[in-house]
């Protein structure tokens, strides 16, 4: 009953799967088509009997050649048809070689081919390891097999080239026939997987930056963290999936990368060498955003949270900030999926000009930002003038008898450390007194009493660090619409304004001639 069920079980959840997914069982199928056109040398006899008898390696060319997308088809049969064909030239300029060497003695062509093979093994895998090669790994794993292969059955069956000529022949038909099965049978693209996981991480920021902004303004705090957010694993949270997605995707785009530049034109890529590589550099400045959307969402996440009266004060600054940044995003991945440009529309005004009245809504209620009821603002203490600055220290004050914030080493100021300490109390200047008022501090009142105090001013600057977070997503906005303007030049991507033109003319024509019909000539009014 048991093993009833789990195979009950299996069975639902590879339906789900097929249904969730179809061009696996597309793929399914494809594959197991190739494998029986390819099984077809067991029963072919003539007119090649000798290469029937090695068909397997056509069987097992489809295996690994053939792939889900039809860049990485072509990607590896490329590697491995061209580490074939050298592996057996190489292999049969090395078996004349073993030859010739057989004259000076009976083992001579043995050690010949030992040493052959340990030489070229090596030199092939080293090769491997290279950075600039890493794309033809797959080259010199099949060059390696193929040389030793050829060598030793070449060497049992006295007969290098014709071992060599059966080996090629059978991986170049095992290439040529997954190849075609693979495009003229329900294509995959790579480069369209790439396209749609770009688009895919633009929706899922933006969400995510929403989410963050909501969560946070109506004060909904985590009672417990879940491990898999703390370890960085994958969690059903809408805000954390999001952002995740864009972060994590950087290795999924370089392999789609490396199969979408073998790919033909096809499709809305119609392009000889479209720009792939600029969708990898559009996901990249996206991420640079989206790690300022984990920095909000770990603000959320924080144990230390500023007040809820304190955040309802910028809660329209705030949500208008979030609420363009999030339309941004969604524009610019709406753009990338039509592949059209921005046209003359500056997409970024409107965030620009949220950020700068949040920004202005800061710098005029800066008092609450921080914990104003330790700060004092009546007469400086009667202290050691010994104790503080010299105002006539040129290191300190400028000509105009200004603080140079620059030059000032707090380092070398005496008394007890307290802020009150590094500003001058007297002088002639009564700016300085102004200013000492206002700032000086009692250090009296910085005894711990509880966990509340201790929290108190961190919990007030935890609202500064998420408005600052947010603010800085919006400058990198920037870099995000450079790299897509960039992408839609280089792919031609359509430009809307041109379309609408086009669109008004041709409505006008046939407005025109729907309002002012063409007039027929003499001889069809006289037979009418």
């Amino acid at each position: 009953m048991g093993l009833c069920n789990n195979m009950k079980g299996v069975v639902i959840k590879a339906w789900e799967m097929g249904r969730s997914d179809p061009r696996k069982v597309a793929f399914s199928a494809k594959l197991a088509l190739t494998l029986a056109l390819i099984s077809l040398f067991i029963v072919w006899k003539e007119p090649f009997p000798d290469i029937s008898a090695h068909y397997v390696w056509a069987v097992l060319t489809v295996v690994i050649v053939f792939e889900v997308s039809i860049g990485a088809t072509f990607s590896k049969g490329f590697n491995r048809g061209l580490g074939t064909l050298s592996a057996g030239g190489l292999a049969v300029a090395m078996a004349e070689l073993a030859r010739f060497c057989e004259r000076a003695g009976d083992v001579w062509d043995e050690v010949a081919i030992i040493v052959s093979i340990l030489t070229i093994g090596s030199l092939a895998t080293f090769a491997k390891l290279y950075p600039t090669l890493k794309a033809y790994e797959y080259g010199f794993i099949v060059f390696t097999l193929t040389y030793v292969y050829i060598m030793a059955s070449g060497y049992r069956a006295s007969d290098f080239i014709d071992t060599a000529i059966s080996f090629f022949l059978l991986i170049a038909l095992g290439v040529v026939v997954s190849v075609l099965v693979n495009v003229g049978i329900y294509p995959i693209w790579a480069g369209e997987d790439l396209h749609n996981l770009v688009v895919k991480n633009f929706n899922g920021v933006a969400n995510s930056l929403e989410g963050c902004i909501n969560c946070y303004l109506n004060c909904v705090e985590y009672v417990r963290i879940p491990l898999n957010i703390l370890t960085y694993q994958a969690h059903e949270d809408p805000l954390y999936t999001g952002y995740r997605s864009a972060v994590e995707s950087k290795s999924q785009e370089d392999t789609l990368l490396g199969f979408a530049i073998w790919e033909p034109p096809h499709g809305a890529y119609k392009m000889y060498k479209f720009p792939w590589r600029n969708f990898v550099k559009v996901s990249g400045a996206l991420r640079h955003c989206s790690f300022m959307v984990m920095a909000l969402h770990g603000c959320i996440l924080s144990e230390i949270q500023a007040p809820a009266e304190r955040r309802r004060v910028y809660h329209v600054e705030l949500q208008r900030v979030g609420t363009a940044g999030a339309n941004v995003l969604r524009e610019l991945g709406n753009k990338v999926m039509k592949m059209e440009k921005l046209g003359l529309v500056d997409i970024l005004l409107e965030v620009h000009e949220a950020a700068e009245d949040l920004q202005k809504k800061v710098d005029k209620t800066s008092y609450l930002l921080v914990d104003s009821d330790n700060w004092d603002t009546g007469e400086p203490p009667n202290e050691d003038p010994g104790d503080f600055i010299n105002i006539e220290d040129p290191y300190v004050y400028n000509e105009d008898n200004t603080l140079n914030e620059a030059q000032l080493e707090l380092g070398t100021l005496r008394g007890p450390g307290s802020i009150s300490n590094n500003l001058p109390w007297g002088g002639t200047n009564g700016h300085h007194r102004s200013l000492t008022q206002q700032f000086s501090y009692k250090p009296e009142r910085m005894v711990i009493q509880d966990e509340h105090d201790m929290y108190h001013s961190a919990s007030l600057l935890s609202l500064v660090t998420f408005t600052n977070l947010l603010i800085e997503f919006v400058a990198r906005l920037q870099n995000l619409v450079s790299e897509f303007e960039e992408l839609s030049e280089k792919a031609k991507f359509k430009d809307p304004l041109a379309e609408e033109i086009m669109e008004e003319e041709i409505c006008g024509v046939w407005t025109r001639l729907w309002r002012h019909p063409k007039p027929r000539n003499r001889n069809e009014n006289l037979l009418d």
